[in-house]
């Protein structure tokens, strides 16, 4: 494990390609509104962790809305803004004739495909090598045509954004980069639906928080909405694979790098080029940067599974971070149990 304290916390990230990007919304009421229509939606629960010293609590968001991770608050979220947005009184074909199109390390795409079936819309979900094809069968029984493209994360991206392109489909990513936020900040607001109900959830103020992140949408969000709400009380700690360290290496360069690294077991996570949202918003909210091995994640899932909270090594990665921390008695950790095994 690897921690580095971060220096730009409560100020800007030197990088004057972040000038125009914004900041993380915090406006939870907006999503919960919208989401109290959907028929799916219902809050996940908070469960008490044992084993450790000092009080750990995790937010389980492996059954949200039924699509297995908390990504399912994401680019559903999104396309059921832009179906209302149409005025259509059916909402059902709100979006019909319109295609989504996206990449995905895993969970995102599931999110694309239920929220363009829902609304009327199609999807194209462009996977790199290394998803397993257990995971594009799931695609495709929502409904979506899943192409294959190159032998990591970055190259997918690429092929869905030349796609949006050639065939004048709605690119709907994860990530936000210049020219490119309206979609990826509204994303990430709806992420915030998961942050009020862990934040209501919560016995007491939490003295940690551990947030995993990938190209840093689930950590952005919370970060940002937990500083609303919290100001300075938590320590907010980002966990990434050693592998892919995107965000930390960012904050060590003080500004926006690609990072470098082999194929990480945390799929989901194993992204080399963080969002420029998220980042600029992390710089700001976060209070360290941490890495953890391959080794480090496997050995955090037999106590999770034991204890009934049985995920991946993405799953689990701030729980495993918080496992290699020494924290005192009477400490209270917030962390996310993002998606199911």
């Amino acid at each position: 494990m690897k921690i580095i304290e971060n220096p730009w916390r409560g100020k800007a990230l030197p990088d004057e390609s972040l000038n125009e990007i914004p900041m993380p919304s915090t406006d939870a009421e907006a999503v919960e509104t919208l989401l109290r229509q959907c028929p799916a939606a219902g809050e996940t629960p908070l469960v008490e962790v044992h084993g450790f010293s000092g009080a750990v609590w995790v937010k389980d968001e492996r059954n949200r809305m039924a699509l297995g991770s908390f990504k399912a608050l994401g680019a559903a979220y999104v396309i059921a803004c832009e179906a209302s947005e149409t005025g259509a009184e059916e909402l059902s074909t709100a979006l019909t004739g319109r295609t989504y199109v996206t990449a995905s390390a895993g969970n995102h795409g599931m999110s694309v495909a239920a929220g363009a079936r829902v609304f009327g819309a199609d999807a194209v979900i462009y996977l790199a090598d290394t998803v397993p094809e257990s995971f594009a069968d799931r695609l495709r029984e929502k409904g979506a045509r899943v192409m294959r493209e190159g032998a990591e994360y970055e190259a997918s991206v690429a092929a869905a954004m030349q796609a949006a392109e050639d065939n004048g489909w709605a690119l709907l990513s994860d990530t936000s980069w210049p020219g490119y936020v309206m979609r990826p900040h509204r994303l990430m607001e709806g992420y915030l639906a998961m942050a009020a109900e862990a934040a209501r959830q919560m016995p007491s103020v939490p003295t940690h928080i551990f947030l995993q992140a990938g190209v840093g949408g689930l950590a952005g969000a919370c970060a940002a909405y937990f500083r609303k709400i919290w100001g300075d009380a938590p320590q907010v700690l980002v966990v990434e694979p050693s592998e892919a360290p995107a965000l930390q290496a960012a904050i060590e360069a003080g500004r926006f790098v690609t990072a470098q690294g082999g194929v990480s077991a945390m799929g989901r996570l194993d992204c080399k080029e963080a969002s420029l949202i998220a980042l600029k918003g992390l710089a700001r909210d976060a209070d360290a940067f941490v890495t953890i091995t391959e080794q480090e994640a496997a050995e955090a899932l037999p106590s999770l599974a034991e204890q009934g909270l049985a995920t991946t090594e993405s799953g689990g990665a701030g729980m495993a971070a918080r496992r290699l921390m020494d924290l005192p008695e009477g400490t209270v950790s917030l962390c996310i149990l993002s998606e199911m095994a």
